[in-house]
Formats: structure tokens, C-alpha cells, sequence
């Protein structure tokens, strides 16, 4: 099949409504084609798959399994609730865990009002939270690594969910960052577990400040909720290197202009 023809549609229901989706994308590309919102945390335009906040999963006719929107094609006549009680539930209690495990006190946050883990808690009324809380108030589990010149990292805060990871070693090609040790102990590193002004690796870039859905990675000199990421900075070089055209992107701090392609 020449790559200018148009690919082949199948018929999907989601939601009760029938729609036409692209063999092969995914649940979460249609879901967002269509207008229906699937809460996401880990995945980011541009980037590889991920799967592993399971914030967007679903439920599919058929399988007693949920189902990751994000790493899951479509098929013919296949049938997906994007938003029922159980889902509803499931997604509230990752909510809670993630907030239970990190430092997420938002009042005292640079990201505050502009945090995406706040968003999802506000838009799926976590109000309060039903587990032991896994660090002691004003007792940071790790001292915050301000070693580098421009960026700061503040591992209490970070959810894991790997965008810096992917960005460096996908888009800037550096490979900074990693996900050290497992489970309840792991950890964001840079390099072999250096501080992250020792990472001879680290460009500079920013791109791994912008894409953070927290307060974990931020610009040194930001006050409580002044951070502002811009995660779409991804998807607009992932189309501009596609494309090869650029595009000039409004200019300022933690724009995409001030980012090396």
C-alpha cells in the first residue's frame, strides 16, 4: 500500500456511539479523534507507549480485562466504555496512591495550578486520600538536587510516569535519565545515580522540565506555582521533523523556541 493511500476503516462503538476508526490506532488516538476524554498521565504525543500509569484504561466487550487505551489497537465492531463506576473507582484509587507515595503537597508546589496530577485529582473528585501516606510531612524522603546550573529535581515529587526518560532518549538522543531499582523504592537517575550537574550526558535541552506533569523537574528561580511545562513541545517536533518544516512557536520562558531540536 503506497504511504499517500488512505488507510483502511473499521467500525468501533465507543461509548454507545458508532464511529469509523483507522485500522490499527489505537483506543486512545480514536477516543481523542472523536471527543471523548480518556485520562492519561504517562503518555505524551510523540513519545513511545509507555502504559504504565493505567489511568486510561477502559472496559471492552468481551474481555473481563481492562484494557490499555493507550497500547491497544482497535478491531472491527469492537465495543468500548470509556466511563463507568468501575473506572471511575479505579481511576480515583491510582489518583490517591500517587499522591500517597510522593510529597504532593500542592500549596507548597511550584507547579501548583499547573500540575496535571492536581488536574486529574480535581476532575476525578479525589478530595482526600484512603491510604497511609508514605513519607512523614515537612521530612523530604530524598534531598532535592539543585546541582544543575539551570534545572532542579525534586524526586519526592516525581510520579514516575518516565516522560523525561522517553523525551531525552527519544527526541534529544542524550539518554539522561532512567528508572533505577523497582516497585516501592524506585527512583529517577541521572546517568549511573550522579547528580544531575555531574551528568556529563545532560545537553541543557529542557525538554525533559517541560514534559513533567509535576513539580519534579523544574527551572531553578520558580517560586510556588509560578513552573509552567509545556508538554505539547513533543508532538510539535516529532510533526516538524516528520514535516521538515518549522514552525515558530510563541517565545518565552519554557517555550519550545528556547528548546534545541
Amino acid at each position: 500500500m503506497s504511504p499517500r493511500e488512505p488507510r483502511p476503516t473499521v467500525p468501533v462503538t465507543i461509548d454507545g456511539q458508532e464511529v469509523m476508526a483507522v485500522e490499527d490506532e489505537t483506543i486512545l488516538s480514536l477516543a481523542r479523534r472523536v471527543g471523548v476524554d480518556i485520562p492519561t498521565l504517562c503518555y505524551l504525543e510523540g513519545l513511545s507507549v509507555y502504559g504504565g500509569c493505567r489511568l486510561c484504561v477502559v472496559e471492552v466487550n468481551g474481555d473481563a480485562r481492562l484494557k490499555l487505551a493507550c497500547a491497544t489497537p482497535v478491531w472491527a465492531d469492537m465495543e468500548v466504555r470509556t466511563d463507568t463506576w468501575d473506572l471511575r473507582e479505579h481511576r480515583r484509587r491510582i489518583i490517591e496512591l500517587l499522591f500517597a507515595e510522593g510529597s504532593h503537597i500542592c500549596a507548597t508546589c511550584v507547579s501548583n495550578g499547573a500540575c496535571e496530577l492536581q488536574d486529574l485529582a480535581a476532575t476525578n473528585r479525589v478530595d482526600h486520600i484512603h491510604y497511609d501516606l508514605g513519607f512523614a510531612p515537612n521530612l523530604p524522603l530524598e534531598p532535592v538536587d539543585a546541582s544543575h546550573p539551570r534545572y532542579v529535581l525534586d524526586r519526592d515529587r516525581c510520579v514516575r510516569c518516565s516522560r523525561c526518560v522517553r523525551v531525552c532518549a527519544e527526541v534529544e538522543g542524550a539518554a539522561v535519565w532512567e528508572i533505577a531499582e523497582r516497585g516501592g523504592n524506585s527512583r529517577l537517575v541521572a546517568e549511573m545515580d550522579v547528580p544531575w550537574g555531574e551528568a556529563s550526558s545532560c545537553t541543557s535541552c529542557g525538554k525533559c522540565v517541560l514534559v513533567c506533569p509535576t513539580g519534579a523537574l523544574s527551572f531553578k528561580g520558580s517560586a510556588i506555582g509560578e513552573m509552567r511545562h509545556d508538554p505539547e513541545v513533543v508532538a510539535f517536533l516529532a510533526r516538524a521533523r516528520e514535516e521538515e518544516e518549522w514552525l515558530d512557536r510563541s517565545a518565552g520562558s519554557g517555550s519550545a523556541s528556547e528548546v534545541r531540536s
